[in-house]
Order: C-alpha cells, then sequence, then structure tokens
C-alpha cells in the first residue's frame, strides 16, 4: 500500500522560508515522477514543482526562483524548499506520486505566510 506523508508546513512571514518534506513507503520513488501542488482557498489544486524519473525538474512560474524541488533516494522522501515566501504562497501542499498513472496524494500540510 502506497502511502505519503507531508510535513514541514506552518505560519511563516513574508520573505521567510519553509522545507517540505513527503515522506514515501509502499513504493520507491526514485525512479518515479513525483510533484508538489497546492490549493488555495476557493481556487484549483495547481502544480507547484515536479521532478521527472530521471531528475529533470519543472517549476510553475510563480515559483521559479524561489523553490526548489528535490528527492532524497536513501531517504525515499521528496522535498521542496520554499524561499522568499510571499502571502500568495498561502495553501495545503500536497505531494504526488504517480505510478503506473495512477495518482497517489498525501494528506496535505497547510502554509501560512503572513505578518
Amino acid at each position: 500500500q502506497v502511502q505519503l506523508v507531508e510535513s514541514g508546513g506552518g505560519l511563516v512571514q513574508p520573505g521567510g522560508s519553509l522545507r517540505l518534506s513527503c515522506a514515501a513507503s509502499g513504493s520507491i520513488i526514485s525512479n518515479k515522477y513525483m510533484g508538489w501542488y497546492r490549493q488555495a482557498p476557493g481556487k484549483q489544486r495547481e502544480l507547484v514543482a515536479a521532478i521527472s524519473s530521471g531528475g529533470s525538474t519543472d517549476y510553475a512560474d510563480s515559483v521559479k526562483g524561489r523553490f526548489t524541488i528535490s528527492r532524497d533516494n536513501a531517504k525515499n522522501t521528496l522535498y521542496l524548499q520554499m524561499n522568499s515566501l510571499k502571502p500568495e504562497d498561502t495553501a495545503v501542499y500536497y505531494c504526488r506520486l504517480t505510478i503506473m498513472q495512477l495518482p497517489y496524494w498525501g494528506q496535505g500540510t497547510q502554509v501560512t505566510v503572513s505578518s
């Protein structure tokens, strides 16, 4: 059974940083496509960053230069380093793992950027 558990969210002031983690069990992530998504109140869930099986990365325009997606294969964990956070980054952040075209989601972690 595949499980994804996000952590690392919280309240941070504008300009601050957070690092989100997504610990996976039941599947090896090193050769999988994975992504971080977010959903703000009243808005659709959107892709923030993705990493391919080969390690190439892609980012939403709104976070380019501020967010970095990475993974630690030894820990079977996906990360999202978020710097220079803005109030508009406030959302619930989810990690997603795709296996044979089937999506698996974590429960999400709240990120609130406010002074």
